[in-house]
C-alpha cells in the first residue's frame, strides 16, 4: 500500500478531529455554524500540517454538500471556470446546500485567478474555502478577503501530537498489526515542529525502518532512522520554516555568507519570491531597525521590486537586499519597545488619554476640558515642550531603551537631553 499513514488515518468527522478546539471544539464557531446548516466562505489560516484541507472535507461531508477541490499549484483560470460551472448545475442556485469549492494554497493564486471566484461567492453559487499557510491580508485580493471570514489553526500541541501517534497505532490497519512501544516521543515531537503531517511521516519512516513486528521507538532510533533519510523533508517541501529561520537567524548573525547560502536553498526550491522578500522586511525592522533606518527602505524597495520582475532576476535582487541587511548594525529595541508596551497594555487595559491630549472637535468637548492646557511643542524654543503624554497610571514607565549603536548613541542623547530626570535609558 503506497497511500501514506496521514492519508490513511485522515479524519472523516469532528468527533475525530485533532486539536482546533477553538474552530471545533463543542462551542467553536465552526461547529455552530456546521450545526445551523450555514457555512460561510473562509479562509483557513495557519501552518502546514494542521489540518486544513481535512476540515474542509470535514465540513463538506458534515453539512451533505458538494465538494471540488482545486489546487492553486496546478490549477488556473479554466480550470476555477469550469469547477464553478459544475457546481452551478449541481443546485447552487436552487438549494442552501450550496457546493464548496476547497482550493488548497490559495495565496498562490494570482490576482486574475482570485478575481475569477468574486461572482461566484457573491452570488452564492459555491462556497469558498481557501486553505493558505500565508498571511491573507497579503495574499488574497481585498475585494475577495471582504467575502470570506478568516479561521486561524494553531500548530499542533505537545498533547494533541501524542493523541495523533495513539490514534494512528490503534486506528491504521497496518501500525495495529505490529507491536509498538512508543517509549521515548521527544525527538518525534521536536522534528515535527507542530506539524500533524510531518510527525506521521516520520513516524512511518521510523517504523518501516525496523525490520520484524515488536518495535520500541526511542528518542535514539528516531534521530538515526531520520538521518539517513533527509530525502523525506526535501520530498515534502516542509523545510520550509526551518530554512526561512536559518535565513533570518544569519541575518540577525551578521553573517552574509549563511544568508545568501540559505536564500540559495529557497529559491532552489521554488520558494515564493514575496514570502523571502516579506521577511526580509520583517527583519529590517526587528532585527536592525534604527540602528540602520535605511535597511528597511531597502527591504521594501526590495520587495516592490521583485513583485515587479520575478524570477530568475528576482535572485539578484534579493541576494543584494539579504547582504545588505547581514552586513548592516544590529539593533531590536524598536521590537523590545512594542513588546514592552503591548504587554502593559494588557496589564493595564483600556486606561483614559490624559485630558490636554484629548481631541476636541466639539463646543461641548471643550466644555468638558477635552484638549485643555495641551501645549503645541512648536510654539516652544527647539520644538520641544515638557509635558506627560502617558496616562497618568504608568506615568514614568519606558518602553523603548536605546541600543548600543552608533546612531542610537544619538538618539539616547536626544531623549536625555530633552527628558532629563523624567526620562534615563539604561547604559
Amino acid at each position: 500500500m503506497n497511500e501514506p499513514l496521514a492519508e490513511r488515518i485522515r479524519p472523516k468527522t469532528l468527533e475525530d478531529y485533532i486539536s482546533q478546539s477553538h474552530l471545533v471544539g463543542e462551542n467553536g464557531s465552526l461547529t455552530q455554524q456546521i450545526k445551523r446548516g450555514i457555512i460561510p466562505s473562509l479562509i483557513l489560516w495557519g501552518p502546514p500540517g494542521t489540518g486544513k484541507t481535512t476540515l474542509a472535507n470535514i465540513i463538506a461531508n458534515e453539512s451533505d454538500r458538494p465538494f471540488y477541490i482545486l489546487s492553486a499549484i496546478n490549477s488556473g483560470v479554466k480550470d476555477v471556470r469550469e469547477v464553478i460551472e459544475k457546481a452551478k448545475k449541481s443546485g447552487g442556485l436552487f438549494t442552501a446546500k450550496n457546493p464548496i469549492l476547497f482550493i488548497d494554497e490559495i495565496h498562490r493564486f494570482s490576482k486574475s485567478q482570485q478575481d475569477s471566484l468574486l461572482a461566484a461567492v457573491e452570488k452564492g453559487w459555491v462556497t469558498l474555502i481557501g486553505a493558505t499557510t500565508e498571511n491573507p491580508s497579503f495574499e488574497v485580493i481585498p475585494a475577495l478577503l471582504s467575502r470570506c471570514q478568516v479561521y486561524i489553526l494553531n500548530a499542533f500541541g505537545k498533547e494533541d501530537l501524542e493523541n495523533l501517534l495513539k490514534r494512528a497505532l490503534k486506528q491504521d490497519s497496518l501500525l495495529s498489526k505490529k507491536k509498538v512501544d512508543l517509549k521515548e516521543t521527544e525527538a518525534l515531537l521536536k522534528l515535527s515542529g507542530g506539524d500533524g503531517r510531518k510527525l506521521l511521516n516520520i513516524f512511518e519512516l521510523v517504523i518501516n525502518s525496523v525490520d520484524g513486528d515488536s518495535i520500541e521507538i526511542t528518542n535514539e532510533l528516531v534521530l538515526a532512522r531520520v538521518q539517513k533519510n533527509t530525502v523525506l523533508y526535501d520530498k515534502t517541501g516542509e523545510q520550509h520554516y526551518d530554512i526561512i529561520s536559518a535565513f533570518i537567524k544569519s541575518i540577525r548573525g551578521s553573517d552574509p555568507n549563511g544568508a545568501v547560502y540559505w536564500l540559495a536553498r529557497m529559491i532552489e526550491g521554488g520558494e515564493d519570491v514575496k514570502f523571502i522578500a516579506r521577511r526580509l522586511l520583517i527583519s529590517a525592522s526587528e532585527d536592525i531597525g534604527l540602528a540602520n533606518p535605511t535597511a528597511l527602505v531597502i527591504a521594501n524597495n526590495a520587495f516592490q521590486a521583485v513583485t515587479t520582475v520575478g524570477y530568475p532576476e528576482a535572485r539578484i535582487i534579493l541576494s543584494q537586499c539579504a547582504i545588505y541587511l547581514a552586513t548592516s548594525p544590529k539593533s531590536n529595541a524598536s521590537y523590545m519597545a512594542i513588546n514592552k508596551a503591548q504587554q502593559k497594555v494588557r496589564e493595564t487595559g483600556d486606561l483614559s488619554v490624559p485630558l490636554p491630549l484629548r481631541n476636541a472637535p466639539t463646543k461641548l468637548m471643550k466644555d468638558l476640558g477635552y484638549g485643555d492646557e495641551y501645549k503645541y511643542a512648536h510654539d516652544y524654543q527647539n520644538n520641544f515642550v515638557n509635558m506627560e503624554f502617558l496616562p497618568e497610571e504608568i506615568i514614568g514607565t519606558n518602553f523603548y531603551e536605546p541600543g548600543n549603536n552608533s546612531r542610537e548613541k544619538g538618539i539616547k542623547e536626544f531623549i536625555t537631553n530633552r527628558w532629563k530626570d523624567k526620562y534615563n535609558p539604561k547604559t
